[in-house]
């Protein structure tokens, strides 16, 4: 039976809406959670004896918990951005972009989506609880006026990336509470976040065209390619430059993989460059096979040398300069 909901003259069956609803949380972009992987295995790595039965729940209860928070925000981005969306090539499909979902049960559903997380999670620890709630505030932030980041040019990318560092947090949390996170593996982590959307934005920004990009984002209006080049240059050097002082600092070893690191990038960065790019759709990597190759190779290679300790690469990278000057120098 037709519900009292209408889009436009048309009356829209329930379980049209029904569907509505459920694809507005996208749990198919579950997927993105992948990026809290690390944050459960390094600690791991660092204190194996954290590996126990005890953290099985915890693990479990930690993935619905970051879920639950994560669909909520994109609930209130799909509500909110309904009317951008209309006027992008293939967003415009979206159920809110059609109106086939109830906004007032949307609103309904963001914030029982959100509570549900923050509830679970308090079974995981007081630090993961806090966590998940900074993931939904940022999500706020990042979509609601007055503060609406995803218009602010350069902010959009930080903000929305933000949710990267924040997603190793959590994985770090479902394991231990009491060691911390290295912070320059977390900034690093934020950095190639930032590369990753900002090549989102590039291509977004083609396939749109700068004639019609400015409508549907207003950051766009601000942006040119170019510019986006730029940023994403800029982000990707920082990446790379606290990621290596992650290593220096912690595992020397891990500078073997570098050159796989920087492939894994420049893979990516073609990508962006392609027609209707891959990189819009980042739930959907998963289907570029030279891309997810390149990937799990880089992958291995990274947990392998976060493990074996390899003595001479800390000798040929010993510091060879005096940190003092000489004596004989000090007395002339």
């Amino acid at each position: 039976m037709p519900i009292s909901q209408v889009a436009g003259q048309r009356a829209i069956p329930w379980r049209v809406v029904a569907g509505g609803h459920l694809a507005i949380a996208r749990f198919d972009h579950a997927i993105k959670n992948v990026f809290v992987l690390p944050g459960i295995l390094l600690p791991l790595i660092a204190a194996p004896y954290l590996l126990n039965r005890a953290l099985i729940p915890k693990l479990i209860l930690g993935a619905i918990a970051t879920t639950l928070v994560a669909c909520s925000n994109y609930v209130i981005n799909e509500v909110l951005d309904a009317p951008f969306d209309r006027l992008h090539p293939t967003k415009c499909t979206r159920p809110a972009a059609l109106g086939i979902v109830s906004v007032g049960a949307a609103y309904v559903q963001w914030i029982g989506m959100a509570a549900a997380g923050l509830v679970i999670g308090w079974e995981v620890s007081g630090k993961f609880v806090l966590t998940a709630a900074a993931l939904w505030v940022m999500g706020c932030v990042y979509n609601i006026p007055p503060l609406r980041a995803k218009d602010v040019p350069y902010c959009d990318v930080l903000i929305e990336s933000v949710n990267n560092p924040l997603r190793m947090l959590l994985g770090w949390y479902m394991v231990t509470s009491v060691i911390a996170p290295p912070v320059s593996l977390l900034v690093a982590y934020w950095m190639i976040g930032c590369y990753f959307m900002a090549l989102k934005r590039f291509s977004e920004y083609r396939q749109i065209g700068a004639s019609r990009a400015g409508a549907y984002r207003n950051s766009f209006k601000f942006y040119t390619e170019e510019s986006l080049l730029i940023s994403v240059l800029f982000h990707a050097s920082l990446a790379m430059l606290l990621f290596g002082a992650y290593m220096m600092r912690y595992r020397i070893e891990l500078v073997l993989a570098f050159p796989a690191v920087a492939l894994l990038m420049s893979v990516y960065f073609r990508m962006a460059f392609q027609p209707d790019s891959p990189v819009q759709n980042p739930e959907k990597l998963y289907k570029q096979k030279f891309l997810m190759g390149t990937l799990a190779c880089t992958v291995i290679l990274l947990g392998i040398l976060q493990i074996v300790r390899i003595p001479r690469m800390e000798r040929f990278f010993a510091p060879t300069l005096e940190l003092k000057a000489p004596a004989r120098l000090i007395r002339n």
